[in-house]
């Protein structure tokens, strides 16, 4: 409730400041958004980093998804910077080719030194294995004669009572396991709202101050007849090809997630802030300017935003699903 406060307030001073200073509302909030989109894929990438790091490789990571995704931004930057969009959206351009980089080199280097690794042979054993293995027949031996009397007929068995013992242990192991994994999503819910309230709250103030430093400023307003609007072929192709790479970037981690059954690996935070940088990402798109023209010039960059957020959706689908197995398959041993 406090960070929602805080978000709530920081973006209520934005608004009122503006308005003090003739900023039209809509305006400031197209800046306002655009900065809360900065800030969250500014953010993105350091789940995902910090998600591989831990775990020692990037097994739940398609180096295509990063692949495709690369060239979606290079030609983002190229195509939003002649196209003359909001200065948020060649800001944000930069940043993308950079992160993207980041993280892909950060899998291909996990990726070699893994496969270097499996590929070197085991070391050899002190023989304590061929030592257990000699014992092992006399030790079954021995559990078989015990399980009869002088008489030679059968004892009354003492396997159900460890049976039943081993039983039980393998239930509280279950069940202490599902409860961690209860509480663990607790807390994942609980640092993936502050994460959020955190990126609205320094994408509003971080707005606030440029703006008051000079450091941004609207852009000019399309005119009624469209002369405002410059659209030419380069920029739109351009952007195409950014909204088509977009839209395929996910489909190879998608699969993978199918294939494996699995979405271990993957940073859940990584995909929220991308869904919510993707919805402020178009709302100051749209905030800017309803003109006819601008939006022809624009949807390129919108198709690409909300339609990867369609795919971000079938990706929570498989966290949910995937994750409600194992928790399935847990409580079937208790």
């Amino acid at each position: 409730m406090l960070g929602g406060s805080a978000a709530t307030a920081a973006l209520s001073l934005a608004i009122v400041q503006a308005g003090k200073s003739h900023l039209a509302v809509h305006e400031a909030l197209s800046g306002v958004f655009g900065s809360i989109s900065l800030a969250a894929w500014i953010f993105l990438f350091v789940p995902q980093l910090l998600e591989n790091y831990r775990r020692g490789n990037a097994d739940g990571v398609s180096l295509w998804f990063i692949a495709i995704w690369f060239v979606g931004d290079v030609t983002n930057f190229f195509g939003a910077v002649g196209a003359g969009l909001v200065p948020t959206v060649v800001a944000l351009a930069v940043y993308f080719c950079v992160a993207d980089l980041i993280l892909m080199l950060q899998c291909i280097f996990y990726n070699h030194i893994n496969a270097k690794a499996e590929s070197q042979p085991v070391a050899a054993d002190d023989g304590s294995a061929e030592v257990d293995n000699v014992e092992r027949p006399l030790l079954s031996r021995n559990a078989s004669d015990s399980l009869y009397r002088a008489d030679g007929r059968r004892r009354s068995s003492t396997a159900h009572p460890r049976r039943r013992s081993q039983s039980s242990v393998s239930a509280r192991s279950a069940l202490g396991s599902l409860s961690a994994r209860k509480h663990g999503r607790i807390r994942a819910a609980v640092k993936h709202t502050a994460s959020l309230l955190f990126v609205c709250v320094a994408g509003a103030v971080g707005w606030l101050l440029a703006w008051q430093a000079g450091a941004w400023a609207p852009t000019d307003q399309p005119s009624s007849d469209g002369s405002g609007v410059n659209i030419s072929a380069g920029p739109q192709v351009l952007g195409y090809i950014s909204a088509v790479s977009y839209l395929g970037a996910r489909i190879p981690q998608i699969i993978k997630n199918y294939r494996e059954q699995s979405c271990e690996g993957l940073s859940l935070l990584f995909f929220i802030l991308s869904l919510f940088g993707n919805i402020t990402y178009g709302a100051s798109i749209l905030l800017h300017s309803l003109d006819k023209d601008y939006l022809i010039v624009s949807l390129p960059w919108l198709l690409g935003s909300f339609g990867t957020m369609a795919e971000d959706i079938v990706i929570f689908v498989q966290f949910h699903i995937y994750s409600a197995k194992v928790d399935n398959s847990e409580a079937a041993v208790i």
